[in-house]
């Protein structure tokens, strides 16, 4: 039986031509530079390759041409020798009679006469017919191009939202954690988009609005995709800073075209992100009560008040400035509910981790309960972010999965940034270890501070080096926490003045956040004894015209505060390592030799957490009281 053999079949390339007008004129405009250039080239370039017709009669006389080739007036002569040259001769007249009258027979030499008149008459015709062509072509292209510019002007009034089409795949609750509690805020807004019959018979008017707050990346957006989802609506996307346009009264135009468009639509969601950027308190500014912003803002209350009682139209907000809002959008009838999506406690981070890890190859001894603990302060985005990370890193050593020390390499990039190291001298590595050193032994001293999780002088960021700790769930802070906090801060500079007495530029940052720690306690949170529990923010989140005016004695004395907080926190820190000198010395040696120590490494060279005895506690609370 014989077998059959299956030719390839060969790929067939379809190109693909874009004609559009445009495109039109710039092929014509081509076309006709090839053609001329192509007349050029086909004309003779050396002129002394030229000879007249009297010397061509003598050389034919001579028997010293072998062909001569006539194209109307141009006769190309072929020599016996093998050279070329060429001749002119009068339009219209006959070369074989110019010869007889010239008393020179041709018998010996071949004349061919080649007629190129046809080709000549289209050269003639395009060269009078395109140029017409591409003119009209080309004024047609301009005279589109301005009725498209008109239209677009009036164009700049309708709205840019976004319609994400419920056909697609949805986003729901499920696709969302770490937010129980504001999901359960949002699940009235759902019921009652699918069943409003049930609300209009207990008499319940329609919610207007609804305002999410949070810090960025908790999920506002895709809270608001899954309300949606969840009630299978319409869902209308549009940022606050694209209702604003040079013009005056296209952000009014474009509020008035989207709420329009939304109800044809309803039942339907409006989610207007970052809200601030025309939702800010109106009031007296530099450009007056009639700027476009608050011709925007305007509008949109406007829109909310005029919705009917029998509307399915929910406006969704978000914003991480709610301070900033106007009062007549946050008030009730408009915004009526707020909700509030904080920082995800460790629950949440462990539910959002499980969301985010479908479709990654995990290796079984990955430890979540510790990547949750590990991830104190992260964001849901944050969180995407780090299992992204974590997952690429893993490619590019070429694993087969994804391990603990993936996702802790990728938590730490989150943080403080991808590894960086510098070229450094020995004495600036010394001095970066001795400075981490610093820092988590008076951590590691302190009584109410986290357990060190990572010391290393391998620089991130901007930064040469790291200490890092384990935080522990907090909900308030403590003045003693932040005093602590404040030491070990200042444990680095210190443990540079006990080494080298001296100072580097390393510790600029570690002074600016305690400072602003120390400010924040004097003026914001109460926490002086000589001031007392009272709010001395020169901010305090007020227009630039509403600031509050501090007298130059109050904020004398707040300086003074803030610089006894500040000096004293430090004193505390060179007492730690004054005392602690052996362990400061062996543990900089340690990071000199490692460049990176983990906890459990630091518990082995250091010691268990070191807490206070209770005499040691009694002086702590002493000082503390004594520095208040």
């Amino acid at each position: 039986m014989a077998g059959t053999h299956k030719h390839p079949q060969k790929k067939k390339f379809k190109v693909k031509l874009n004609l559009s007008w445009k495109n039109i004129v710039l092929y014509g405009f081509l076309l006709f530079f090839s053609l001329f250039l192509f007349m050029g080239l086909s004309s003779p370039f050396d002129d002394k390759k030229t000879i007249s017709l009297s010397q061509t009669i003598q050389e034919v006389k001579n028997d010293q041409v072998k062909e001569i080739q006539v194209r109307d007036t141009k006769l190309t002569v072929l020599k016996k020798d093998g050279s070329i040259v060429h001749s002119f001769k009068e339009s219209g007249s006959d070369v074989y009679q110019l010869f007889k009258d010239a008393g020179v027979s041709l018998d010996k030499t071949n004349v061919a006469i080649k007629d190129e008149s046809g080709m000549n008459s289209w050269i003639s015709i395009l060269s009078a017919v395109l140029p017409i062509v591409l003119m009209i072509a080309f004024f047609y292209f301009l005279f589109r191009q301005a009725r498209g510019a008109q239209e677009s002007i009036f164009s700049f009034g309708q709205s840019k939202a976004k319609l994400f089409n419920k056909d697609l795949p949805r986003t729901t609750f499920a696709d969302v954690a770490g937010v129980d509690e504001a999901k359960r805020e949002l699940t009235e807004i759902v019921d009652f988009l699918k069943h409003p019959q049930k609300y209009k018979a207990m008499g319940a008017r329609t919610p207007k609005g609804v305002l999410m707050v949070g810090p960025s990346g908790t999920g506002k957006t895709l809270l608001a995709r899954a309300t949606a989802g969840e009630a299978d609506v319409a869902f209308f996307s549009m940022a606050g800073s694209e209702f604003m346009e040079m013009l005056v009264g296209v952000g009014a135009s474009r509020v008035r075209d989207l709420f329009t468009t939304a109800k044809k639509a309803q039942p339907a969601i409006i989610f207007i992100d970052e809200v601030d950027a025309i939702g800010r308190q109106r009031g007296v500014g530099l450009m007056g009560g009639h700027d476009e912003r608050e011709q925007t803002l305007n509008q949109i209350l406007v829109e909310m008040d005029g919705f009917a009682p029998t509307e399915q139209l929910v406006v969704m907000a978000a914003t991480n400035r709610p301070d900033v809002l106007d009062p007549a959008l946050v008030r009730p009838g408009r915004f009526d509910r707020r909700v509030v999506l904080d920082l995800p406690d460790i629950e949440g981070r462990k539910s959002i981790l499980k969301i985010h890890a479908k479709g990654k190859p995990f290796s079984a001894h990955v430890d979540w309960d510790r990547v949750a603990k590990r991830t104190v302060g992260f964001s849901g985005a944050d969180l995407e972010n780090m299992l992204n990370e974590a997952a690429i890193l893993a490619a590019r050593e070429d694993k087969k999965s994804i391990d603990m020390k993936d996702l802790e390499e990728a938590a730490t990039k989150v943080k403080l940034g991808p590894e960086k190291r510098r070229l450094q001298s020995e004495d600036d590595r010394k001095m970066t270890a001795y400075h981490e050193a610093g820092h988590a032994l008076v951590s590691w001293h302190m009584p109410h501070m986290d357990k060190v999780h990572r010391i290393s002088i391998i620089g991130r960021g901007m930064s040469l080096g790291h200490t890092m700790m384990e935080p522990a769930e907090r909900i308030h802070e403590t003045k003693t926490h932040l005093l602590e906090q404040i030491a070990v801060m200042l444990g680095g500079r210190a443990a540079e003045q006990l080494k080298f007495k001296e100072m580097t530029s390393g510790a600029s940052d570690d002074i600016a956040k305690a400072t602003q720690v120390a400010r924040a306690m004097v003026t914001e949170l109460g926490m002086s004894t000589l001031l007392g529990p009272i709010n001395l923010d020169n901010d305090g989140g007020h227009p630039f015209y509403e600031q509050k005016q501090l007298s130059p004695e109050m904020a004398a004395k707040i300086d003074a505060e803030v610089k006894k907080i500040i000096d004293e926190g430090y004193a505390e820190a060179q007492k730690i390592l004054l005392k602690l000198t052996k362990k400061l010395d062996l543990l900089a040696l340690e990071l000199l030799k490692r460049e990176t120590i983990e906890s459990d490494d630091f518990v082995r060279i250091i010691g268990p957490k070191k807490f206070l005895s209770k005499t040691d506690s009694s002086s702590q609370d002493k000082t503390l009281v004594k520095k208040s």
